[in-house]
């Protein structure tokens, strides 16, 4: 495909908003995201996961943060576009170039980032808390792991805790269980490698 027809499908409904849309597109392209298209528009993403899109409305132009909800938002920018219906998403509305602040736009960004790293996710509503028996018992022996094992976020201990628990049979969760001693001994989060 030539380059220059698929941007043009993004863009001929939000033709009003070319310039616009093409700024925020700059200061976008100083971060570590990547630009796809998804939903007819550009989506950014980090490690394939969607961080944020930006789009052309009627009225204004917009950046969406699609786990907007857990940025601290402290210059209040932010809007639910659906307060019953959304629970990440927010979105920042312009109505003129004039309004994009490049620095915090770009503050807002690093900050989708950086929570997009260290894994922040909703869980789905209220999750029980995961108890590993097995593993209780461990920590009961051996105090270094349970200091370990405390060191780590709730989220991090959460995600030991559900690879341990997944398991079906009880030696399953004891080879688990032998298998991230030494990672929590030496405070690697199970899926640290990945991230």
């Amino acid at each position: 495909m030539e380059p220059n027809s698929d941007k043009k499908h993004v863009w001929d409904k939000v033709n009003q908003w070319e310039e616009e849309l093409l700024f925020l597109k700059s200061i976008i392209d100083k971060t570590e995201l990547v630009e796809t298209i998804k939903w007819g528009g550009p989506i950014y993403v980090y490690n394939n996961k969607n961080v944020i899109g930006i789009g052309g409305f009627k009225n204004y132009f917009a950046i969406w943060f699609l786990n907007g909800v857990f940025l601290k938002d402290e210059k209040k920018r932010l809007i639910n576009a659906q307060e019953d219906k959304t629970k990440l998403m927010r979105q920042w509305r312009f109505t003129s170039k004039e309004e994009v602040n490049e620095k915090e736009v770009l503050e807002y960004i690093h900050e989708a980032i950086e929570n997009e790293k260290q894994g922040k996710v909703i869980k789905p509503s209220k999750k029980e808390a995961i108890v590993s028996e097995l593993l209780n018992a461990e920590m009961a022996k051996n105090p270094d792991l349970k200091s370990a094992f405390e060191k780590f976020s709730p989220y991090k201990q959460y995600e030991f805790l559900e690879y341990i628990e997944t398991a079906k049979q009880e030696k399953t969760k004891l080879s688990r269980i032998e298998k991230v001693i030494p990672m929590i001994l030496a405070n690697v989060g199970l899926n640290d490698k990945y991230r």
